[in-house]
């Protein structure tokens, strides 16, 4: 540790964790800036840490073969910079609530030290900017205000994916990725014209859809408290609790309008699962019936590729013949879970995606002798809102020559976010790397595009096919949808294709 004695009127001493290191924060006449503390035996637990697909990577090498010097390579941490200290100094502020903001702000500065992909922090000097906002944040007397700090610190990054949350928002986020959550199993939401809060679904065998409760009814009071001017995430918290324990809510049924029941509920453990799959029938061009297997992935949580894997089995033992893979409107979520779905549709060493740290060193990602559940003829269909994980499993497969790409041109979102838990409940998600498909196309602000679109001729051409081939009065919602009558039309062509040679 350096003599600091030089440097600091020392009247307050706050030690800060971060990870394992320790930030000592002392009131300064003027911050020093030294390197983190952190032993060189440390660094893979500190790499593994930062965010579920890169924490099962330190486990299990994604399961196909990747190195240490991935995951920390990506952070581009420096093991001979790392063995020296950091000390950050601040003036404390008086009030307590801003005083703790303090603390994360330091937190959050540091991180994004360290992992940001931009080493040059969008050519700004990333000190000063912590010494910028800490004045800013002294005078202040809450901790909204000091939250506002720490985003406007963020927003000068350029970079709109780093960003925190608050604590109630990464519980959300915790429970979207995890895919479970102990509770009644009810999807509510606020009616904006009524500020009513309204069922907007209920998880198939759950205590909520047990009991009666359906879509459309109304929430009117929680364990005997009104849920007037109540938001959503407020009354979903309310509604959560241990499994084992029970809730009792007043329901306003849809059907009557008027009639209100009182309903005591168990609370059990929830899982939330992001696959839905199906069987649609379809009859080829040549007058053969065949059965397409369809598999929608709404997100990648940490369940998506058990999940997906399953789905898939029980198609395969239902004797498909080809399959629908519907990535739309999926935003994406862990990296590693779409890792993990990809390699259930590719044999071999193949490379699923490329990552270019801070540095510029392009790494890429290969499976390690892959066997694919299924060799059936595939496509996939995307649309604009299919983002991030959702892009490196359709650029995974469409460049490897595994599947047709049907739909519209995807975001563009080719980058990947770490997320880390601070001190105060908040999270902190910076984007540590960019990414390349594996034909080392560029998706950031891009996106991919599809080999088939959903277009006017296009529709035409398969609701021609689909009027000539179907039994009108047995279409069911799926096969009316029309970028699925474009995906059949594309497996018929691919089979015809295969056929001829």
């Amino acid at each position: 540790m350096k003599n600091l004695s030089q440097n600091f009127d020392v009247r307050a001493k706050i030690p800060l964790k971060l990870g394992k290191p320790t930030w000592e924060v002392l009131f300064p006449r003027r911050l020093w800036f030294p390197t983190w503390t952190c032993e060189e035996k440390k660094l893979k637990a500190k790499c593994c840490g930062r965010e579920d697909w890169i924490e099962s990577a330190g486990k299990s090498a994604f399961g196909f073969g990747v190195s240490a010097a991935l995951f920390c390579s990506v952070f581009s941490y420096s093991p001979a910079a790392l063995a020296e200290s950091l000390t950050v100094a601040f003036p404390v502020s008086r009030a307590p609530e801003v005083n703790a903001v303090q603390r994360t702000l330091v937190e959050a500065w540091g991180l994004i030290r360290e992992t940001f992909v931009d080493p040059t922090f969008n050519h700004q000097d990333w000190d000063l900017k912590l010494q910028q906002t800490m004045v800013e944040m002294f005078p202040l007397n809450s901790a909204d205000a000091a939250y506002t700090k720490i985003r406007g610190m963020l927003s000068t990054l350029g970079d709109p994916f780093t960003r925190i949350i608050s604590p109630k928002e990464y519980q959300g986020f915790r429970i979207g990725s995890d895919g479970n959550l102990q509770g009644v199993g009810l999807f509510i939401n606020v009616e904006p014209r009524t500020g009513h809060l309204i069922v907007l679904s209920c998880i198939d065998g759950s205590p909520a859809a047990r009991a009666g409760i359906h879509q459309g009814d109304e929430l009117i009071e929680i364990n005997g408290e009104r849920l007037d001017g109540i938001d959503s995430e407020t009354a979903a918290q309310r509604l959560r609790g241990n499994a084992g324990t029970t809730v009792t809510v007043k329901v306003k049924d849809s059907g009557t309008g008027s009639y209100i029941r009182e309903v005591k509920l168990p609370r059990e453990l929830i899982k939330l699962s992001p696959i839905s799959s199906a069987i649609i029938p379809h009859r080829s061009p040549d007058g053969h019936l065949t059965k397409t297997g369809y598999v929608k992935l709404s997100a990648f949580s940490q369940t998506a590729a058990e999940d997906m894997r399953n789905a898939i089995q029980e198609l395969e033992n239902q004797g498909v013949h080809s399959y629908i893979l519907d990535l739309r409107n999926n935003p994406g979520g862990l990296v590693k879970a779409g890792l993990d779905v990809a390699q259930m549709w590719l044999d071999g060493d193949e490379t699923l995606v490329n990552t270019i740290d801070r540095d510029g060193n392009m790494l890429p990602i290969n499976m390690v002798n892959g066997h694919a559940i299924t060799h059936d003829p595939l496509v996939v269909i995307v649309n604009e809102g299919s983002a991030s994980a959702s892009e490196i499993l359709a650029g995974a497969l469409h460049d490897n020559g595994r599947a047709i790409l049907v739909g519209h041109k995807t975001f563009g979102k080719g980058k990947i976010q770490s997320v880390t838990e601070l001190h105060d409940g908040s999270a902190l998600f910076v984007t540590v790397a960019k990414y390349l498909s594996p034909a080392l196309h560029d998706i950031d602000q891009v996106g991919i595009t599809p080999d088939v679109q959903c277009t006017t001729e296009m529709l035409n051409s398969a609701k021609e096919i689909s009027s000539s081939t179907k039994d009108k009065a047995s279409v069911s919602s799926l096969e009316a949808d029309s970028c699925i009558m474009v995906a059949e039309h594309a497996l018929d062509m691919e089979e015809s294709k295969g056929t001829a040679s």
